[in-house]
């Protein structure tokens, strides 16, 4: 979901992005600012004044939100923890971190340090609000606000939800408590549905308090239902994972891509090998040499009407740009990079051939079967 967006540097190595969502919440945010809050509070400014200070006060907001995911990924850094990314997107910002904490101590310092930020932020923008001068009024409007807004932002991270940093830090203490991180997880998403429960419950009550609700009441309750779903798809990733721990690509891979010459058009390759054998993967190859790999994903991207003339190496994954795994590689590490790269499936290679396909639908069959089989 979170991959697509749009580059804006680095900080520390970690690389910055902003999805296209971002841009809605940008723009709701600074609308708001402009036409509501800045007139409300001080009707004698201009609208170009308004306008000029809510882009000011929307952009140090989000580079607020930016810091608070930093400063998550800056001690998951320092603990030995990759992280991958930092997106800003329409419910914030989060921090892409690539393995699971080693214990709850460290759980708990990586989810304690955003919330923290944030309340550190807030407290700094009241000093300022506090001490500046009244006639510097554009800056006490934006530091009052900015304080607030972060406040709310550390206190609304620490529900005792997961996946929110309260959630994890939920989950570090009954992790401690418990020592198994799958029951701590479960019971911390259970808690984080509730959560989610009452923002759409709190949502569907302000809609129902007049029409000057609605858009609150839609916005909380919308809230609700995305804490709701990222609470069950993080238990069920984690129980995936170590359900497929210490299991390899080889045990659940399929071994049918099959092997198709480079000259193959690609209306060939439909009418003489797919639709004929009811195969979706195939190694295209050059004499013994493989050139790259093939499936329905990579044709139906060709307009149909260019099949006739279109061979098969001009629609391919060139072999040297494939992101591909080895059979002996454990299917828990498979899992984390099918959903990090957001992709259905990847080749195997050993020896420098493309030996199959392992996909998201073999993980979940091989786990469907072994679970059937009581394994």
């Amino acid at each position: 979901m979170l991959k697509s967006g749009i580059s804006i540097g680095r900080l520390f190595g970690i690389p910055l992005r902003l999805h296209f969502s971002w841009f809605f919440i940008f723009a709701l945010v600074t609308w708001a600012l402009a036409t509501n809050y800045f007139p409300g509070v001080y009707p004698e400014w201009s609208l170009t004044s308004s306008i000029v200070t809510g882009i000011i006060t929307s952009l140090m907001f989000f580079g607020s939100v930016l810091l608070h995911e930093l400063m998550h990924s800056v001690v998951a850094i320092k603990s030995g923890i990759p992280v991958k990314s930092i997106t800003l997107f329409i419910f914030g910002g989060v921090s892409q971190i690539t393995e699971e904490p080693s214990n709850p101590k460290l759980e708990l310092k990586i989810a304690i340090a955003g919330p923290l930020t944030s309340l550190l932020l807030g407290g700094m923008f009241w000093v300022i609000f506090d001490m500046v001068p009244a006639s510097f009024e554009y800056i006490i409007a934006v530091s009052f606000w900015l304080s607030l807004i972060n406040i709310m932002l550390g206190v609304f991270n620490l529900l005792p939800g997961f996946p929110l940093d309260g959630g994890r830090v939920l989950r570090a203490i009954l992790w401690w408590r418990s020592g198994n991180l799958r029951r701590a997880t479960r019971w911390a998403s259970n808690a984080g549905r509730g959560i989610s429960f009452l923002f759409i419950f709190g949502g569907i009550w302000l809609i129902f308090q007049g029409p000057e609700w609605w858009f609150n009441g839609l916005w909380l309750a919308f809230i609700g239902w995305f804490l709701g779903n990222a609470a069950v798809g993080s238990y069920r990733q984690l129980t995936l994972q170590q359900m497929l721990q210490g299991h390899t690509v080889s045990e659940a891979m399929t071994r049918n891509c099959v092997k198709i010459q480079q000259h193959l058009t690609l209306n060939e390759l439909v009418n003489e090998h797919i639709l004929s054998t009811g195969n979706q993967c195939f190694v295209i190859a050059d004499g013994d040499n493989i050139r790259g790999l093939i499936t329905l994903k990579e044709v139906k991207a060709i307009p149909q009407e260019e099949w006739t003339d279109k061979k098969v190496t001009e629609a391919m994954l060139p072999f040297e740009d494939l992101m591909h795994v080895r059979p002996d590689e454990d299917l828990a590490h498979v899992l984390k990079v099918l959903t990090e790269e957001e992709i259905g499936q990847l080749p195997v290679v050993e020896g420098g051939n493309i030996i199959g396909m392992i996909s998201r639908e073999n993980l979940l069959a091989f786990i469907n079967i072994r679970d059937k089989l009581g394994m």
